[in-house]
């Protein structure tokens, strides 16, 4: 699932092209790092990247980056993880009623792929049972911006436990208490058979199950897209698989898994997974830091940074925003954004480089009656979209 628009590590993620694309951690966007992750043809089928129509591009450069096929299926319209989620079981079902599907979010961070893979195996056991599995998560700190789950019994002698509760975002003194009474972490990754999960999202959420597969049955294939059928897929609620589904079924299971997972649900979170220098910095691009301690800095490759005499902050520079937030208020970095929006700044949902089917252009410059920018074409685009001239594709795809 890649679909979602975060905000929450702006200015390098925004609506035009949020964090799951973005080159943060690791080799490659965390969306190309899942796609690694279940490229192995003896463990995993062909993926299904559900996406939202403004990331179709970025998403087919990055599977081509990787080497990977998929097929990529577009939403019309944003409609939280319920929806998608049916979606991808109900194009599994047509492969096979009984396949066993993993559902992933692109945005997450895994550093341990052996302990993921060893994970799925576990899983699908419990999913081939007719169990919807969870991946949870042995927590290392009280964190209050996670929902917790209360596993109880083994399920058939197996690594997977029957889910006795989902419990909301803690507060501080809940969230301690939590670590003691051995609750896990929810991920928000699944394992399920196609068939079960339709089966019993039918029975809690029929209009999301039902418009999932009407979307699905009148799709339609735009070059090397899935379209679902807009006015079906627009029936469907807006709500998260979680609400619509894992808080309400008797048939949730969880699998523990220790693979260093992270949602990287904030600039705080960045400064944790990445690498320290002896004050505790962490620098990237052309930046440096004097006299000061734990802090994040990122840099544009335009843009010179230097922090002087500051502790526990984060500062992100682009070419045309800068943030400066301390670490123990990096959540708030969305509300910054909203307030960007209600000034109709371009800068709180667009990146200057926007991608296109045959390339991408990057703004250079722009006035009242003027607009610069560079224009970049991938080799053999021009041949594939010939009866679309660039001028047009630049104003109005």
């Amino acid at each position: 699932m890649c679909g979602g628009a975060g905000t929450r590590l702006w200015p390098m993620s925004r609506e035009s092209m949020p964090k799951q694309f973005v080159s943060l951690i690791g080799e490659g966007s965390t969306f190309q790092q899942v796609v690694r992750r279940v490229s192995e043809p003896a463990m995993f089928g062909r993926p299904i990247v559900i996406t939202h129509s403004d990331f179709r591009f970025a998403v087919a450069e990055q599977l081509q980056d990787c080497g990977v096929e998929a097929d990529i299926v577009l939403e019309p319209v944003r409609r939280d993880s319920g929806a998608a989620v049916a979606v991808a079981a109900a194009l599994a079902a047509e492969r096979n009623p009984q396949a066993i599907v993993v559902v992933l979010a692109s945005d997450h961070f895994i550093q341990d792929p052996q302990a993921f893979h060893q994970a799925c195996k576990h899983a699908a056991v419990a999913a081939a049972d007719g169990r919807i599995v969870t991946f949870g998560i042995p927590p290392t700190h009280p964190a209050t911006n996670y929902g917790y789950i209360r596993a109880g019994r083994k399920l058939n002698g197996g690594a997977a436990l029957a889910v006795e509760a989902f419990v909301e975002k803690p507060d501080a003194d809940q969230a301690a208490s939590y670590l003691k009474q051995d609750y896990l972490w929810n991920s928000g990754n699944f394992v399920f058979r196609a068939d079960v999960l339709l089966e019993e999202l039918g029975k809690f959420e029929p209009e999301i199950a039902a418009a999932a597969k009407e979307a699905v049955a009148a799709r339609t294939r735009d070059l090397d897209f899935i379209r679902l059928d807009p006015e079906s897929f627009a029936k469907a609620p807006k709500k998260s698989i979680d609400y619509a589904l894992m808080e309400r079924t008797t048939l949730a299971a969880v699998v523990p898994a220790e693979m260093s997972w992270s949602d990287i649900g904030s600039w705080n979170a960045v400064w944790e997974l990445l690498d320290h220098d002896p004050a505790g910095n962490v620098l990237k691009g052309p930046s440096i830091a004097v006299d000061s301690t734990n802090c994040l800095v990122l840099a544009d490759d335009s843009v010179v940074t230097a922090v002087v005499g500051l502790k526990d902050v984060v500062v992100v520079s682009k070419e045309d925003a800068v943030i400066v937030v301390a670490r123990d208020q990096a959540e708030q970095v969305k509300a910054a954004v909203d307030q960007l929006k209600s000034q109709n700044r371009r800068e709180a949902i667009e990146h200057r480089r926007i991608f296109r089917p045959w390339g991408y252009y990057h703004s250079v410059d722009s006035g009242s009656r003027y607009q610069v920018k560079r224009i970049v074409v991938k080799p053999g685009a021009l041949s594939r979209y010939r009866s679309i001239s660039i001028a047009r594709s630049i104003g109005s795809w």
